[in-house]
């Protein structure tokens, strides 16, 4: 008995961790092909990405914009950053989730800003 048990972990076992494996083979391929379809500019927003902990997308989410513009970005920043303030019965955590937000959009503005500035460079050397 003991040892048809042992036989169905085992197995159990076995299930699960090529489902994970598989799961985190596919997982990577689809970063790698983000990654890849981003180009430069992409690539460096992933660096950006694994060193912040927060995807550009995650950010908006958390601070409700749509677009990149550093006015609706301080906008929502100041409104949830008050709204989630301690004294008002608001929570540390989200607090600090919304700074991060707010930090990880700046990154991502400023990383937008210096690839544009390499585009003009390459044009303005292009011409002469």
């Amino acid at each position: 008995m003991a040892r048809y048990l042992a036989q169905i972990v085992v197995m159990g076992a076995q299930v699960v961790g090529r489902a994970f494996a598989r799961a985190l083979r596919q997982e990577y391929a689809a970063s790698q092909a983000a990654a890849q379809a981003r180009g430069r500019s992409g690539q460096q927003s992933a660096a950006t990405t694994s060193i912040t902990g927060m995807t550009v997308q995650e950010a908006q989410q958390i601070l409700n914009i749509s677009a990149l513009s550093p006015e609706e970005i301080q906008k929502n920043y100041d409104q949830l950053f008050k709204a989630n303030d301690k004294s008002v019965g608001g929570s540390f955590y989200l607090q600090s989730k919304v700074v991060r937000a707010k930090e990880r959009l700046e990154e991502e503005l400023n990383l937008q800003e210096e690839d544009q500035q390499k585009k003009r460079r390459r044009q303005q050397n292009s011409e002469t």
